[in-house]
């Protein structure tokens, strides 16, 4: 069979299914969450580093409405499906799971990954799903950016353009 993108974009139900398999092979799940609006080096730079703190890597994806929801009525410039295929064909990325929450709280609950990854940009304690995490044995863990990468910063660039 060959091999296709979609495969990787899984519901909830089929993700918990995974990570069951995952854990009897002793797998470390590393899960980190975001937009990811427009794929840019930065991008590709943090999951590729977070997916080295790991065996398998899960990433949360919001939704359409709560991209709107948490960057305004203008975003996200890429809708869900093509964001989820982008992410699902990146070959260190292993699961591609969608959110419509505007945090990932319940996924985090449900997945309890041995590693959570967040940007440098936060501050570990206050990252959303700490305490869960830390309460079952996991890590929680910011990775740096990459400066001058941001989609928010793409946006604006090619708004400049006009």
């Amino acid at each position: 069979m060959k091999y296709h993108s979609s495969s990787k974009i899984l519901s909830l139900e089929a993700v918990l299914a995974k990570i069951r398999t995952w854990r009897v092979k002793e797998n470390r799940i590393v899960f980190t969450n975001g937009c990811f609006d427009i794929l840019h080096l930065g991008h590709i730079d943090y999951l590729e580093k977070t997916r080295g703190l790991g065996d398998k890597l899960i990433v949360g994806l919001n939704t359409d409405a709560s991209v709107g929801r948490l960057k305004g009525a203008d975003r996200p410039i890429k809708d869900e499906r093509t964001r989820a295929h982008l992410l699902a064909a990146l070959e260190f990325v292993d699961a591609v799971v969608l959110f419509d929450t505007d945090t990932p709280l319940e996924l985090i609950q449900a997945v309890l990954p041995d590693v959570l990854v967040k940007g440098g940009d936060y501050q570990i304690r206050q990252i959303v799903g700490y305490e869960e995490v830390v309460a079952n044995g996991g890590e929680v863990m910011t990775l740096p950016f990459i400066e001058g990468h941001s989609s928010s910063g793409l946006i604006d660039k090619i708004k400049a353009l006009d």
